[in-house]
């Protein structure tokens, strides 16, 4: 019997980051425990915001980014999951707002949260959901900044269609495999190149 999929969004905690573009995988948690009528409540043991339905179990680390792996891993362990179990989703920079790009397995890419995970869980075989935030020509402080900025409203309205996105693509995942997600969903887009 399967032991069901876990899917964990970054994000950092606390109103200062609340809605930030490095937030994005807190608020495709958010979006998701909707969709999947699964509520969320802190989780002391597991350091995170987390809540369960069926096989789908879903988490948003309460740890720091750069800490995603302590809550990650707790959870895994207590559920005894296999690292392909866990889908992991979360901003990237290089990526144009309205792409996603899903992949079975990857190495950190200079994300600090996902080096956590790959430490905790001692592959980086695990699947990951990468949501595009725009890419940003700035020095490293003006990067720092952007990512920790707010969308803009142009932009909100472009994260809900995203957002609508990932939940198709996970819900696809589930019934018909990673693979036949990547076919449509790394080509799609909701906003003109």
């Amino acid at each position: 019997m399967p032991k069901g999929l876990l899917i964990v969004g970054l994000g950092n905690p606390g109103p200062k980051y609340d809605r930030t573009r490095h937030n994005v995988g807190f608020m495709a948690v958010d979006h998701l425990s909707l969709i999947e009528k699964i509520s969320l409540s802190p989780h002391k043991k597991f350091q995170g915001d987390f809540g369960e339905g069926g096989q789908l179990r879903l988490l948003k680390p309460s740890t720091f980014m750069n800490l995603s792996g302590q809550s990650v891993g707790a959870v895994v362990n207590w559920y005894k999951l296999a690292p392909e179990d866990v889908m992991v989703i979360y901003d990237d920079l290089d990526l144009p707002l309205g792409k996603i790009r899903l992949r079975k397995s990857g190495s950190a890419g200079g994300h600090n949260g996902m080096r956590s995970i790959i430490s905790h869980l001692h592959t980086q075989d695990f699947p990951r959901l990468r949501i595009g935030i725009g890419t940003s020509d700035r020095a490293q402080q003006e990067t720092v900044d952007y990512v920790l900025g707010k969308f803009t409203p142009q932009e909100s309205a472009i994260l809900l269609s995203v957002l609508d996105l990932v939940g198709k693509c996970l819900q696809m995942v589930q019934k018909e495999g990673i693979d036949k997600a990547m076919s449509i969903f790394n080509s799609a887009s909701v906003a003109p190149e």
